[in-house]
């Protein structure tokens, strides 16, 4: 008997697992795309498949949902989440890197054994094409998405890696190794300067397979359900609503479109679904409740003569992580023991060119933004627009970018309206806690500490945002920082796993939705809190393992 399936987004998760479970014969596969769904490489738009930049990323590119959201009560912020094939792997800076075992560790106690890293890392081994190091106990060279470590050679990246071995901290060779943290080159799923989408590395390919079929400008609205049983989807195309059957649905619509399709469908907070008009069908109180990301920071300097070379296939090469020194407590407050919890990257590129392809942001016209300043302008409605003048201002200066990568404070996505079309909530609360701004600090001034070391004097004429005097006080710093602030657009945690019994749990181990029959979530809102690393290559292993799962049962 026929088994039908329906995978709500084509993203970094959905593209792996609609093309895995297309695998069976028995298993009829559609997707449900919102964006477009380009069937080749030539057919993608070319901003998007230039891994030195994120055009795909700017305020109101077709290719992205510009939500806005606010990192704090008082700084609005336009967040873009992938809308087409591949979702955000189509849109972001190509880092593909690993969750690391102490990652792996934390999932398991509420995931169970099926989330350790020794049961995980073949399935990650499996995933990747790893073009340096082939094949061997902690990399496989066979699978669909390829991954290269960026060069080393640019001037900024030398100095970074000197400058971090001077100040103490070790090498790391290999970020995908699971071993100790330290300064080493960026993994990314870029090849020949093209970034690899999960569309084309997994989805594409699988296309000629009668039981798959791939929709693109289809926007699912909400989940049709027979009381807790998932009997389809409801989708706007064409300007027209219409039902798509299913036996099972599967959510892979992100850490913001899945709780909101959730909600949307009456699971939730069963008083804010009443509230906002939803009738409440299962009463999940964790849906959208408590996501975390990675807050982080662009520390700019100028440099002594022009260091940027167009021809560089990569902005984001070498990358430090470490730990702050400080215990990372959990959400609750918990204390815990220090942890890797910091991130320092150089980036070789200035953020004009990294966000638009151009030296300068409006010099020019920029391929994007400019290619569409009315939907460019609408979303960035809310943005503080200091921010984007001063972004103008410093457009040609390289930076250093700081990442808090173990969060304490946490989010919540909440209903705006019952209408589905009505974007959502999205209040991050960053550097809502003591221990997220002591550790911050933490991160800048070791940026900082780098950018004023030994091997960058040659290169750094001085820093055009900080001054001494703001660096050495915590108040001053922490003013600057909220002033500053940005997000890595790494959200999790907006669906959790956990046992059926547990406080804020979505759903089970594989996915499962808590109280409904036929529904699951497979992305990264179902992780309990962001990895400690970028997430995009866990986001590739959850569709996988989701898919796997659903076909052993």
């Amino acid at each position: 008997m026929t088994r039908r399936v329906v995978v709500v987004g084509a993203g970094a998760a959905g593209a792996p697992l609609a093309a895995r479970l297309s695998e069976d014969a028995d298993v009829d596969v559609t997707v449900l795309e919102a964006g477009a769904v380009p069937a080749r490489r030539a057919e993608f738009p070319p901003e998007l498949l230039d891994a030195s930049t994120v055009q795909g990323a700017m305020p109101g590119h077709p290719a992205n949902w510009s939500y806005l959201g606010h990192l704090t009560e008082d700084l609005p912020y336009t967040i873009a989440r992938g809308r087409i094939i591949g979702g955000s792997s189509t849109i972001n800076g190509a880092y593909f890197v690993r969750a690391t075992p102490a990652d792996f560790a934390r999932w398991a106690t509420v995931g169970g054994d099926d989330w350790g890293y020794e049961r995980m890392l073949p399935r990650m081994r499996a995933l990747e094409r790893d073009l340096d190091l082939g094949a061997g106990p902690l990399h496989g060279d066979a699978g669909p998405m390829p991954v290269r470590r960026a060069a080393q050679g640019h001037p900024a990246a030398e100095a970074f890696s000197a400058a971090a071995r001077d100040l103490g901290f070790a090498d790391e060779p290999d970020k995908n190794a699971g071993g100790a943290a330290g300064v080493g080159p960026v993994p990314l799923n870029v090849v020949d300067g093209v970034r690899v989408n999960t569309g084309e590395a997994y989805l594409n390919p699988a296309r000629g397979r009668p039981n798959l079929r791939v929709v693109g400008g289809c926007r699912v609205l909400r989940v049709v359900l027979d009381g807790t049983r998932a009997t389809g989807v409801e989708v706007l195309r064409d300007g027209a609503r219409e039902t798509v059957p299913a036996d099972e649905v599967v959510l892979c619509a992100g850490g913001i479109g899945t709780p909101h399709l959730l909600l949307a469908s009456g699971i939730g907070p069963a008083d804010q679904l009443r509230a906002a008009g939803v009738p409440v069908v299962v009463d999940s109180p964790g849906v959208g409740a408590a996501f975390s990301d990675h807050p982080d920071l662009s520390i700019g300097w100028r440099a002594r003569r022009d260091l940027m070379d167009p021809r560089t296939p990569e902005t984001f090469t070498t990358a430090l992580n470490l730990s702050s020194g400080e215990p990372v407590p959990d959400a609750s407050g918990a204390p815990g023991a220090p942890a890797d919890d910091l991130e320092v990257m150089v980036c070789v590129k200035s953020m004009s060119w990294l966000l638009t392809g151009r030296r300068s942001m409006f010099a020019g016209g920029a391929r994007t933004a400019l290619r569409h300043p009315i939907d460019t302008l609408r979303a960035l409605r809310g943005t503080s627009l200091a921010r984007v003048r001063e972004q103008a201002a410093h457009g040609r200066d390289l930076s250093v970018l700081v990442g808090l990568q173990r969060e304490q404070a946490r989010g919540s996505i909440t209903l705006a309206s019952a209408d589905p079309t009505v974007a959502p909530h999205i209040d991050y609360r960053y550097l809502s806690t003591a221990s997220d701004r002591a550790r911050l600090r933490v991160g800048v001034r070791t940026a900082v500490a780098l950018l004023r070391s030994r091997p960058f004097a040659p290169l750094v004429e001085r820093l055009t945002e900080l001054d001494d005097a703001t660096v050495a006080d915590d108040d001053a710093l922490d003013a600057w920082m909220r002033a500053h602030l940005g997000t890595a657009i790494h959200l999790c945690g907006s669906a959790p796993m956990g046992p059926a019994d547990a406080p804020g749990s979505v759903v089970d181990a594989h996915g499962r939705v808590h109280g409904a029959t036929g529904l699951r979530v497979a992305d990264t809102s179902m992780l309990p809190d962001t990895p400690s690393r970028g997430p995009a290559a866990t986001a590739v292993l959850i569709g996988e393992s989701v898919a796997a799962w659903m076909r052993a049962e």
